[in-house]
């Protein structure tokens, strides 16, 4: 009987060391599945826009200038003036051009009156040549005097044809100092408003070579438009008609609206980038917009309406074979589908387990999003725009506790006293 107890004893101390000691367990974390990021295919309304820059500028607009050299004497118009047809617009000194049409009218007098004298003169050849043929004719003076009477009228009756040209030269030269005299009075040749006055009071003004401009008149500025420039990238893209919304910085919340008229064919080459210039009607009934404004012009070139879209991401992404290889795939199965074909690219999808590869026929794009033509998705598919692998595949994590009072797995309660008689050891 002693020694069962002993027995039992001893195994219940071995289980109370091996509780007692140290623990330890040993785990592996499972493999860590790539992070799949994806987006989905919706049905939108997709519109295609240009962005360019340009500036406003009146549809019609008139320089005047002056057609003769002079002093100015009186300004009738300034700026913003609304301004019509024929009205003054400026005086420039006429004592110059008084005094040439008085020396232009005393010189048409004087060639008159010498038509008037050279007039009697030739009359009176013809008088002496009348009486010189009638003695002649009665043998009483020699053909000689007869031939110098002839000769006579002819001369007088040149003299007066000159000196009439000379009268007609001198009425010409009237003319032309009266309609220098009415230049001095420069008026406007349209309706319109002044958009920029170039001369004061007393300034010269000197019209040589060319005609210095005074005043510049917009026709009508409840009509305006927009010179954009257009990239020789987009021109392609950009018809007469096409819808147009720009912005200017004087009104930064307000978007104004107006369409294509013409895109000019001049090309336009500022360091070695080609521009063109598309022409856009615009609308100004509240005179908010001014000549000179830069406007931000968006072109819309495309729209469709409740088509199938996918943001751009998705387009561009391209898988790489360590990619491709921890999702258990060897390569892509579109590069044969795209080969030759124009707006072709790649969609990767992803179903919840595994991507696949899809050809697609792409249209129009915002820049954000691209137009899916036919229907090789369906909206609400899940588009791959980026897979990430995890930092490692495995781990091992040791864990160590210890208890002072933890039960014995062989025995259900506390391990039993030692036996009476001893010090806690065995009984010899």
């Amino acid at each position: 009987m002693t020694r069962k107890r002993t027995m039992m004893w001893m195994l219940a101390s071995v289980g109370l060391i091996a509780t007692a000691g140290a623990g330890v367990a040993t785990r592996s974390s499972s493999q860590v599945k790539p992070r799949v990021t994806t987006v989905d295919v919706t049905r939108r309304d997709l519109v295609q826009e240009i962005s360019a820059t340009g500036s406003l500028e009146a549809v019609t607009t008139v320089n005047v200038g002056s057609q003769v050299s002079g002093i100015v004497q009186t300004l009738y118009a300034d700026f913003n003036d609304i301004v019509r047809k024929g009205q003054t617009l400026a005086r420039l000194d006429p004592s110059l051009f008084q005094t040439q049409v008085e020396q232009a009218e005393a010189n048409l007098i004087r060639a008159e009156a010498d038509v008037e004298r050279l007039a009697v003169a030739r009359d009176a050849a013809r008088l002496a040549l009348a009486r010189t043929a009638t003695l002649a004719g009665k043998r009483l003076v020699s053909d000689a005097d007869l031939e110098s009477a002839q000769i006579a009228v002819a001369s007088a009756e040149a003299q007066v044809r000159s000196a009439q040209a000379s009268v007609a030269q001198s009425k010409a030269s009237v003319n032309q100092v009266k309609v220098n005299l009415a230049h001095t009075v420069i008026t406007s040749p349209i309706d319109g408003i002044v958009v920029s006055r170039a001369v004061d009071t007393g300034q010269t003004v000197a019209a040589s070579m060319q005609a210095p401009t005074l005043f510049v008149l917009a026709a009508d500025l409840a009509h305006m438009r927009v010179n954009a420039s257009i990239d020789e990238s987009d021109v392609g893209q950009i018809e007469p008609g096409q819808a147009v919304s720009f912005r200017v910085e004087a009104y930064p919340d307000e978007t104004f609206a107006g369409r294509v008229a013409q895109v000019r064919l001049q090309a336009v080459v500022t360091q070695n980038v080609v521009t063109y210039a598309a022409v856009i009607d615009v609308d100004n009934p509240g005179f908010k917009l001014k000549p000179g404004m830069t406007a931000t012009v968006t072109i819309e070139v495309a729209r469709r309406g409740d088509t199938l879209t996918v943001p751009a991401a998705a387009l561009r992404f391209k898988p790489t074979a360590s990619v491709l290889a921890a999702m258990g795939l060897t390569s892509g199965g579109t590069a044969a589908a795209c080969a030759g074909a124009t707006n072709c690219g790649t969609l990767w999808v992803y179903d919840g387990a595994a991507i696949r590869d899809v050809a697609v026929r792409t249209g129009i794009t915002n820049g954000t999003s691209v137009e899916i033509l036919g229907s090789p998705v369906g909206a609400g598919t899940a588009a791959v725009t980026a897979i990430t692998l995890p930092a490692a595949s495995s781990k091992t994590v040791t864990s160590v506790s210890s208890s002072s009072t933890s039960r014995s797995p062989l025995l259900g309660g506390a391990p039993p006293p030692p036996p009476s008689g001893g010090m806690g050891g065995p009984p010899r």
